[in-house]
């Protein structure tokens, strides 16, 4: 075995452990905010909260990720989430712990991501070949996939079993497998300029300037981000759809849920199967394509359409996992591997903020404008957008050069 799978056996072992727990926790904590409140409020502000922090922290933290050792940045990042964790795990425990605690952990969290998962795909050029890039991104999904299918599930089940202070332990566990693998691996640094004085601004502006120094990149960006502004009103809106112009209930809701993972997992693993020969610019567009029309035409459905509507949802969940794939791996081969911290920090944050933009408008639009209408009309802008990439000859210009193989 080649020393950068095994590197990546390593690293796969323990996010697997990591990431699942978290998925776990995640979906424990919002079924027992469900139960307690029975509050959609509740549940947008806790997203919220889950968002906002890399959001705005994503411009600065790119910095430090490419000024510090990223294995110890990454360590110490889940490290952080553990004891924020742990310590409200000891608050449920002395039953004083209250709404605004939870809000609070998962700012922290966020915190804590906003290190963790830049830094983790930042060190992916330093570790392995160009042309495996766009194979391990779709490992990457499957490991994320498996754990949106298993992490409703056993959310609920751990929930019916034990208390959520007992279940908040999941994920220290999960930090502390995902530390020990990461001691065991040598990630290495970019090279630096040991005698140059840091200065933030010029930093910031070195990131900003390397999205923009291939030519058509600052497009590319934008693009996504544009995507990303109309995908999340819609992807908030899912459960209500479920209910209200489906007649559904919670066994639908969580249907939908795991089609979603499953859809994802099948994109991962056709990505993760092997190198294809294909252009990734072309695929990331058609997968606009395909979101948007599975937006669309699930916005066209009428109240019996339900079946069909799982179908457009897999369909959505495999487009999101190729485009993922094809999307870092994109960035990865393309930007400087000095500055991909910076870059992947700022393109998170960027893609984050319509998150919470999404979230904050996405009653006011569904009780507007009604449900489907805002199904259809997103949909529709998303397939404008994938249209007019394809019209957009730098941008289909950038993966033009074929990677060297391994």
């Amino acid at each position: 075995m080649n020393s950068w799978k095994k590197t990546f056996t390593v690293i796969w072992s323990g996010q697997l452990v990591s990431i699942l727990s978290s998925a776990v926790v995640s979906y424990a904590v919002i079924f027992w905010m469900s139960l307690e409140t029975e509050s959609a409020e509740v549940l947008a502000l806790a997203a919220i909260a889950g968002i906002l922090p890399q959001s705005l922290l994503g411009p600065f933290v790119g910095i430090y990720i490419d000024r510090w050792d990223r294995k110890r940045t990454m360590i110490l990042a889940d490290t952080f989430i553990a004891l924020c964790t742990l310590a409200l795990s000891v608050l449920f425990w002395l039953d004083i712990a209250q709404m605004w605690h939870i809000y609070l952990l998962l700012a922290c969290r966020s915190v804590g991501s906003a290190f963790h998962t830049p830094a983790m795909q930042a060190s992916v050029p330093l570790l392995a070949p160009a042309s495996q890039l766009t194979r391990i991104a779709g490992i990457n999904q499957i490991i994320t996939s498996v754990s949106d299918i298993a992490g409703p599930a056993l959310g609920a089940f751990m929930l019916a079993l034990t208390s959520i202070g007992n279940i908040l332990l999941l994920d220290v566990a999960g930090a502390a497998v995902a530390c020990i693998s990461l001691l065991c691996i040598r990630i290495p640094n970019p090279e630096r300029q040991p005698d140059r004085q840091h200065d933030l601004r010029k930093e910031f502006r070195e990131g900003l300037a390397a999205m923009h120094a291939v030519p058509g990149m600052g497009s590319f960006f934008a693009l996504a981000i544009a995507v990303w502004f109309f995908i999340m009103p819609v992807g908030v809106l899912f459960p209500l759809m479920t209910l209200q112009h489906f007649g559904g209930g919670a066994y639908e809701m969580s249907l939908v849920e795991i089609v979603w993972g499953g859809g994802a997992l099948l994109g991962g693993a056709i990505m993760g199967a092997r190198t294809y020969r294909v252009s990734r610019i072309v695929l990331i567009n058609l997968m606009y394509l395909m979101v948007g029309l599975s937006f669309l035409l699930s916005g066209l459905l009428p109240a019996s359409g339900f079946a069909l509507f799982t179908v457009f949802t897999a369909a959505a969940g495999i487009s999101s996992s190729v485009f993922n794939a094809s999307f870092i791996s994109v960035v990865q081969t393309r930007i400087e591997a000095g500055v991909l911290g910076r870059v992947l920090s700022l393109y998170r944050s960027f893609g984050l903020l319509p998150s919470a933009i999404g979230l904050l408008g996405a009653g006011f639009l569904a009780e507007r404008i009604g449900l489907t209408t805002t199904f259809v009309l997103s949909g529709s802008i998303i397939c404008l957008i994938g249209a007019a990439a394809f019209r957009m000859p730098a941008v289909m210009r950038l993966d033009a050069k074929e990677q060297k193989s391994e």
